[in-house]
């Protein structure tokens, strides 16, 4: 993975990082809320020995610079903690000394900076006078030999003094600290959530996933749940435009050998399969095609439902050889478009599918239209849809976006690859478009011409009563062209 998919996911999962960053900013904040202020006393300490002319002082400064690393060691230990802890006044251990004393060295220098931290400001700064005192008196004990006198003298140059504000907490420094962290742990959670979730979130890992051409993405339309149909007000949305172009890439897939009759399937149920079916056969129409619509999904039709029309009887009494289609295809408003509903419910739905009267009945219908669409069963719940697909021309997978994995649709594909059907292409669901190209479709969007159009399901099924009943419908199909 390259350093774009990382951004990728990271946008993708950016309410993580949000959600992270403000956690670790409430936790820095409420930790310094709840801390106790530390302050800081200080002392600086000035190392000399006696010298006598220019040789001896340089010699003795370089001499000091090696001593005073030692006096560093020497003002943290605990012979100097239990000194300064005899003080009964300042009612410390010499624990309590040692773990509020450090010290520190300016490089190329004979100066020692003594600090105390301490919760009490006022303790604090006795306890840096107290050292101040005890420090010098230390050193000297021990730089002066039995007989002599010291080599080495040690005066206070600064301090001992104390802030006014404490060094600790400190709300800008903690709350930037907490917010850095919260960023790159957001950051890493997004890039691992990311990596863990496998769900569908672009065309191209759809692609990859089918091993066929993205001919698709359909838009997420919150309208959709109520107006599944692009008819319309809905026929002028970007939702209604997206099916257009998947009319025309769908044509073009192979212009030397074209589909005729294309089973429109997809790995689960709920992935809106069906109003893709139904939508495209509607464009289909409206283009001049005609076209025959088929609902074989004998399990939960649902074409009849969404076009208004009765489905009591249809292809499953057709199969079974009780009527004749031409006596139950239904036509759908005034387009170029009939229906043939599901029918019963059969017990048997994959033996009925895949039987010879289903494969005469293609047969009969590649001859009658010009373009027939099959709604089937999602192929990893039952066997209907591969059975049908090894009947048509070609199937056409369709993929909820954030729903359905990549190793369901993979599996879906393999179901299909495995009877050597033809997949044509695949169709992302519900897909979220970038708002570049959603204002760039509202530019050149256009009203549509709603005259004799069904606005909505009631309309189509007001229509559904004027239309000329299954006796037209059977006229109109034995007219079309073979």
């Amino acid at each position: 993975m390259d350093l774009r998919t990382y951004l990728q996911l990271v946008r993708r999962q950016w309410w993580i990082v949000l959600v992270t960053v403000l956690v670790a900013l409430g936790a820095a904040g409420w930790l310094t809320v709840r801390a106790e202020p530390r302050y800081v006393a200080s002392v600086t300490f000035f190392v000399t020995t006696p010298t006598q002319g220019v040789t001896d002082a340089y010699q003795g400064s370089l001499w000091l610079q090696q001593r005073v690393k030692s006096y560093a060691d020497l003002l943290r230990s605990d012979r100097l903690a239990r000194t300064v802890a005899a003080d009964s006044a300042l009612g410390l251990t010499p624990d309590g000394v040692q773990n509020r004393l450090d010290a520190s060295l300016q490089n190329g220098t004979v100066l020692i900076e003594a600090t105390v931290t301490d919760t009490d400001r006022t303790r604090a700064l006795r306890l840096a006078e107290a050292v101040s005192v005890k420090f010098a008196d230390l050193v000297r004990t021990v730089e002066t030999p039995p007989e002599g006198r010291s080599s080495v003298k040690m005066e206070v140059v600064s301090g001992p003094g104390v802030g006014t504000e404490p060094v600790s907490p400190r709300m800008d420094r903690n709350l930037l600290l907490g917010g850095l962290l919260g960023l790159l742990a957001g950051i890493g959670l997004a890039v691992l959530r990311g990596l863990v979730d496998t769900r569908l979130r672009d065309g191209d890992t759809l692609q990859r996933a089918t091993g066929s051409p993205l001919l698709g993405e359909i838009p997420f339309d919150p309208d959709a749940r109520t107006e599944p149909l692009v008819v319309g007000d809905a026929a002028t949305s970007a939702r209604a435009e997206a099916v257009r172009k998947l009319r025309t890439n769908l044509r073009f897939v192979d212009v030397h050998e074209p589909a005729r009759i294309i089973a429109v399937t997809s790995a689960l149920q709920g992935e809106g399969k069906t109003t893709l079916s139904c939508n495209l056969a509607i464009t289909l129409a409206e283009a001049g095609w005609r076209v025959l619509l088929v609902d074989a999904d004998l399990r939960r039709p649902r074409v009849a439902d969404y076009l208004g029309l009765e489905r009591g009887v249809g292809l499953t009494d057709v199969l079974l050889g009780d009527v004749e289609v031409g006596d139950v295809v239904q036509r759908w408003g005034d387009r170029s478009l009939l229906v043939l509903p599901s029918g019963s419910n059969p017990p048997n739905p994959s033996e009925l599918l895949g039987s010879k009267a289903m494969a005469d009945l293609l047969l009969a219908l590649r001859e009658s239209a010009d373009i027939v669409i099959i709604d089937t069963a999602p192929l990893l719940a039952v066997t209907d849809g591969v059975v049908v697909a090894v009947q048509a021309d070609g199937a056409l997978m369709v993929s909820q976006q954030g729903r359905t994995s990549r190793n369901q649709v993979a599996r879906a594909a393999k179901a299909l690859h495995s009877v050597s059907v033809r997949t044509l292409g695949c169709v992302l669901n519900m897909a979220r478009v970038a708002k570049a190209d959603a204002y760039q479709y509202e530019a050149y969007r256009v009203a549509a011409d709603r005259r004799n159009v069904p606005t909505d399901r009631a309309t189509a099924r007001h229509g559904a009563g004027n239309r000329s009943g299954a006796g037209q419908a059977a006229q109109e199909l034995t007219r079309l062209p073979r």
